[in-house]
């Protein structure tokens, strides 16, 4: 008898362990696909942030050969930054052209604009131009480093 409970009890500890080796090599999978999953994650998240970065250097540069409006730069390159969680990190370097972007950020587009009664857009628009006169020479210097900017990354 007690060489069968003892035949029993190794069955047992056996089962046990074959059980918990499968539980552990499952473990290691779930990691390895875990630490796959999120290095490739991350693979994306700076791809795409090298590719925002990329377009605001283009509309920089679209902004000092005049194929784009000022304020219009000004906007996209603000929103961008703002899609980086950037802004408050290259408020520092670019004063002017976040003072502006600041004053218009707000200010309505498209199907919103023209719903507007008349003289408010033209109040919005003197706001807007006013700033530009103002600011024009010293964006377009920050529009040229931004032309060239290059930030390491942040996460």
């Amino acid at each position: 008898m007690s060489t069968t409970a003892i035949v029993i009890a190794l069955l047992i500890i056996i089962a046990l362990a074959t059980y918990a080796t499968y539980l552990l090599i499952t473990l290691k999978r779930r990691t390895q696909a875990n630490q796959l999953a999120q290095s490739e994650r991350k693979a994306k998240a700076e791809e795409r942030r090298q590719q925002i970065l990329t377009d605001i250097r283009y509309i920089a540069a679209a902004m000092l050969e005049d194929r784009c409006e000022l304020s219009e730069g000004v906007m996209r390159i603000g929103k961008l930054f703002d899609a980086l969680s950037m802004s408050e990190q290259v408020v520092a370097d670019f004063p002017k052209l976040f003072s502006h972007y600041e004053l218009i950020r707000n200010h309505p587009i498209m199907e919103a604009r023209t719903a507007l009664p008349k003289q408010q857009r033209m109040k919005l628009d003197l706001e807007r131009m006013k700033s530009e006169a103002e600011l024009e020479q010293a964006i377009l210097d920050e529009a040229k480093r931004i032309a060239e900017f290059s930030k390491p990354s942040t996460h």
